[in-house]
């Protein structure tokens, strides 16, 4: 029995998909897909019926405690949620204090819970809003066993949280990197956003502009498959010998948006781009989609696309 936390993210839309199929590892799997909000009508066509939704706010205790009191039979926990902030040290507060309602509910309360997997990010070895700042070039590629950059986080919560049970649940911690993925109502949903910052661009008739700084184009990166991370996560659950441990999850190969960025330009054929033109030249891309809405909707009708919401598809903060 699963409990998927955080069931319409890009993982965990991808888990609550795969877990009831017989061909999934020790499955199928009976599933409680907890969620803030319910699911858009579009997002799945046949909805499972091993997968039982329960829609609540994490941050209100009560009310976590409520909906998971009856769910005794909960023997995987995968946490995935993660609530947006604008600034670092809100969203540090308010995503701890959430994984702690959870943790409190599940732990006393399900006697068979065998193990919890958190998946957490990179910012355990970076500081947020300087990618390549805080651990310096000699100690890069950054490896599981750096202590955490600066601050308290999720991880110190969930060794608080399960240490109730004396070591009877385990736990493994997985840092991907940028997500590349689909869902709905995602809060980091690259991919599907800049399609849609595309299609703007080319339906206006005006420049696909490079948002970020230099270090951003020219910088290299990797990224993490939404359905590897989601194979990193029932491998984690299910291999006996590497519990307690964390784990960078990542394709592994490297690319920068300096080579990408004409690729998607060129999907969307017409399109005329420009890269990093310096930093007088950088633009907010949440500004500039303000009030894009008419311009998706033309789209939309235009192409026979189902109908949706700039909101339901994309974020905007950097």
């Amino acid at each position: 029995m699963a409990l998927v936390v955080g069931s319409t993210g890009i993982v965990g839309a991808a888990l609550v998909d795969i877990l009831p199929s017989p061909d999934t590892p020790a499955g199928p799997w009976k599933v409680y897909a907890l969620s803030r909000c319910p699911l858009l009508p579009w997002s799945t066509a046949a909805p499972s019926p091993a997968a039982a939704h329960l829609h609540l706010d994490l941050s209100n205790p009560a009310a976590v405690a409520d909906a998971i009191a009856p769910l005794t039979d909960i023997t995987h926990v995968f946490y995935l949620a993660w609530s947006p902030r604008p600034d670092t040290d809100e969203a540090r507060a308010a995503n701890c204090d959430m994984l702690c309602n959870v943790l409190t509910a599940v732990v006393p309360n399900c006697p068979a819970l065998i193990h919890v997997y958190l998946r957490t990010d990179r910012k355990h070895f970076i500081d947020p809003f300087e990618p390549l700042g805080g651990i310096p070039a000699t100690m890069r590629p950054y490896s599981e066993d750096l202590p955490c950059l600066q601050f308290p986080d999720l991880e110190d919560v969930l060794l608080d949280g399960i240490a109730s049970r004396g070591g009877d649940v385990t736990w493994s911690v997985h840092r991907p990197t940028t997500i590349f993925g689909f869902s709905p109502r995602s809060a980091w949903n690259v991919v599907a956003s800049l399609y849609v910052y595309a299609a703007i661009c080319r339906k206006e008739g005006v420049l696909l502009r490079w948002p970020g700084s230099l270090v951003g184009w020219e910088g290299l990166r990797d990224a993490s498959d939404a359905e590897l991370v989601m194979d990193h996560a029932l491998w984690a659950a299910l291999e006996p010998a590497d519990k307690n441990e964390p784990f960078n999850c990542t394709n592994g190969g490297v690319y920068t948006w300096k080579l990408l960025w004409p690729t998607l330009a060129n999907h969307f054929r017409g399109n005329q781009w420009v890269g990093y033109v310096g930093e007088d030249q950088r633009f907010n891309i949440e500004e500039a989609m303000d009030g894009k809405e008419v311009v998706w909707a033309e789209i939309v009708r235009e192409n026979g696309l189902v109908e949706t919401r700039l909101d339901d598809i994309t974020t905007w903060r950097s």
